[in-house]
């Protein structure tokens, strides 16, 4: 599986490679050896000497002892080559880690991550579902989510209780539809999916009118999962 995991990211030297939450370096080790040259962040320092110590000898390996939500990866990539992010994610925090990156996408070249396969499932759902909602339409403004593949329980010593999958982010070259205010669309999708239950009129009352919803040309019956992104962006740009 590990193998497998290395190649969907296809690391190569010259690129800058990051790994959030290398751990014991399960992957931080193969993943340096195509590479030669990996940067991870790691919160535990207790693991970094043990780490650092594996590394040894397979390429050099660069750890910033940090909590990786108070990571500016806009000044970690500092203007040049992209950065490459990967990593088996704390499932704890993935949601509003993945909001955090998005923060800094344009520094960033594509995200390759192992979560659990719930989340991955409502990051790549297509509208109308219950596993569609605020994730899926955040990510969507923002780049394109790809499920690559299902990692087993029994991958994991020891096994945990929910099945795992990897994802590959890949950000916009160019936003997919007109967004000129962000903080509205954020607010906007946060505000219907907060009430996922009722319709888009009670949801968003207070936020867009009537007149907004018949300029959008969307029906404020709907609920809101049965709304394309795109259509969250009109409504936010009224």
């Amino acid at each position: 599986m590990l193998a497998r995991i290395v190649a969907a990211i296809d690391p190569r030297p010259g690129e800058r490679i990051v790994e959030i939450g290398p751990g014991r370096g399960a992957l931080t080790l193969p993943l340096l050896e195509r590479c030669r040259r990996l940067e991870a962040i790691e919160i535990d320092r207790d693991l970094v000497p043990a780490l650092s110590a594996a590394a040894a000898g397979r390429g050099e390996l660069l750890v910033h002892e940090a909590d990786v939500l108070e990571v500016d990866f806009a000044s970690l990539h500092g203007g040049g080559t992209k950065l490459r992010v990967c990593g088996n994610l704390p499932y704890n925090i993935s949601t509003p880690l993945l909001f955090h990156l998005l923060e800094s996408r344009e520094s960033i070249l594509d995200m390759h991550f192992m979560l659990q396969k719930e989340v991955v499932d409502r990051m790549v759902a297509p509208p109308g579902g219950k596993s569609y909602g605020r994730l899926t339409v955040m990510l969507a403004a923002a780049c394109s989510s790809t499920a690559l593949f299902r990692v087993g329980r029994g991958a994991f010593k020891p096994p945990p209780e929910v099945d795992s999958a990897v994802v590959r982010l890949l950000p916009h070259a160019a936003p997919p539809f007109p967004l000129p205010d962000p903080a509205r669309f954020a607010r906007v999708v946060a505000s219907a999916f907060s009430m996922r239950r009722k319709t888009l009129r009670n949801s968003l009352r207070g936020l867009v009118g009537a007149e907004q919803f018949a300029a959008a040309g969307i029906d404020d019956a709907r609920r809101p999962e049965t709304l394309e992104p795109a259509e969250f962006a009109r409504l936010a740009a009224l």
